[in-house]
């Protein structure tokens, strides 16, 4: 049977886990070439991405901002239209279901921003799998929305309190729990990274965005210029850009978390030179390391982006020269988040603004015949605490004091 996947992309990815995750690993590569391979997984992946997800999301023509822009034409791909606001239930709604294929019993899962949470929880709780979700502390605080909704799904979340108490902690106690329990429990990595295949599992669950869209500018005689997503570990970023990567055009750009600075600890950036090649929970890849190779502080406004690793395809394609790669600032995603929901009656999710941010001044450097078409990857509902206090101010501080009272 031909492989559908990759150990390696150029020099990045591969398998680097302890001797007991060998065997887990093996039997997931080989069930999930299976299921690619089988019309029946693939009608019902189908099924429930129509029924359940609500596939296909929306294409939407920025008309007014590219008015006020005066470039591009900008298309927004309405991502976070999906059930429970973003592209993650798409790679949720696969692996889960692969997971019941293979009998496993259990679901686990990671998460910073809360998104993949909330839809591994939602997933798992339609298809009738335990699931535990392990999260940050800090993301907890910034994402106590999120995990209201992953609670009232059944889930049972358990907040990390080791390291930076964000993604990355998560992610090593997820591991931890999977190498003690794989014979009936699986873990739903939520971004294009970790061991293969995970790296190849998450694009082709979430190569359904990048597919939709180019179909949808093909019914309306579009060709895109430039396709721009936000990157922290990239899974909206190579669904989105799955269907153009062997092409020469359009040009795919992601956009990282340019943070508060460029100093240590103030930004999420990886790429363009940032980053250093490291091994760390499991994969080879562009890391944000001192000259120990310790992995060093993060930030981003956005919970979902401030993970110091991006997923080993995107690092390649970066390195190789086919993804462009550039940063957006907390403001900047935050001015993002106010022109799109003013002009376009859209609410940008914090992480989906970066991109959106970027954007904007790819679209201002082109002409009115081009088109630049951005991966809304979530919709705003989760960030509100932390939006409406940055844009806000003391009023939204003070309105919250007032609630406190009247509870």
């Amino acid at each position: 049977m031909q492989r559908v996947y990759n150990d390696y992309f150029g020099e990045f990815g591969g398998r680097y886990v302890a001797e007991v995750l060998r065997a887990p690993l093996d039997e997931l590569e080989q069930e999930f070439q299976a299921a690619l391979s089988d019309p029946t997984f693939r009608d019902e992946l189908d099924r429930i991405g129509e029924e359940f997800i609500g596939r296909p999301t929306p294409l939407l023509h920025a008309e007014n901002t590219t008015r006020e822009t005066g470039g591009a034409q900008i298309y927004i791909k309405l991502e976070g239209l999906a059930n429970t606001g973003a592209h993650k239930i798409n790679n949720a709604v696969g692996q889960v279901l692969l997971a019941k294929r293979m009998g496993k019993q259990r679901i686990i899962a990671e998460t910073g921003a809360g998104q993949h949470g909330v839809a591994t929880a939602a997933v798992s709780a339609k298809l009738g799998m335990e699931c535990t979700i392990y999260m940050g502390e800090l993301d907890i605080d910034r994402q106590r929305p999120n995990v209201f909704w992953m609670e009232m799904f059944g889930a049972q979340v358990v907040p990390v309190a080791s390291g930076s108490r964000t993604l990355k902690d998560a992610v090593n106690e997820a591991l931890r729990d999977w190498a003690a329990s794989f014979s009936d429990t699986h873990y739903v990595i939520g971004s294009a990274l970790g061991p293969s295949p995970f790296p190849d599992m998450v694009r082709e669950f979430q190569s359904v965005v990048g597919r939709e869209t180019m179909d949808q500018l093909d019914t309306r005689g579009v060709t895109p210029t430039a396709l721009v997503a936000c990157v922290g570990g990239g899974s909206n970023a190579i669904g989105f850009f799955a269907p153009y990567i062997d092409t020469a055009s359009p040009r795919l750009i992601g956009v990282e978390a340019g943070g508060r600075g460029t100093r240590t600890g103030e930004h999420a950036a990886r790429m363009n030179g940032l980053g250093r090649s490291g091994i760390v929970q499991g994969y080879k890849s562009l890391f944000l390391l001192d000259e120990d190779g310790q992995v060093e502080a993060t930030h981003s406004l956005s919970a979902g982006l401030d993970y110091p690793g991006i997923g080993p395809q995107l690092a390649h394609l970066g390195s190789a020269g086919r993804v462009e790669f550039a940063r957006a600032s907390d403001l900047e995603a935050l001015e993002a988040v106010k022109t799109f929901a003013r002009n376009e009656g859209v609410i940008f999710a914090l992480e989906s603004a970066h991109g959106g941010a970027h954007a904007l001044k790819v679209a201002a450097d082109l002409p009115p015949e081009a088109v630049v078409v951005i991966n809304m990857s979530g919709r705003g509902d989760k960030d509100l605490f932390i939006a409406a206090k940055e844009i806000r101010g003391e009023s939204w501080n003070e309105f919250l004091r007032t609630e406190a009272d009247r509870i």
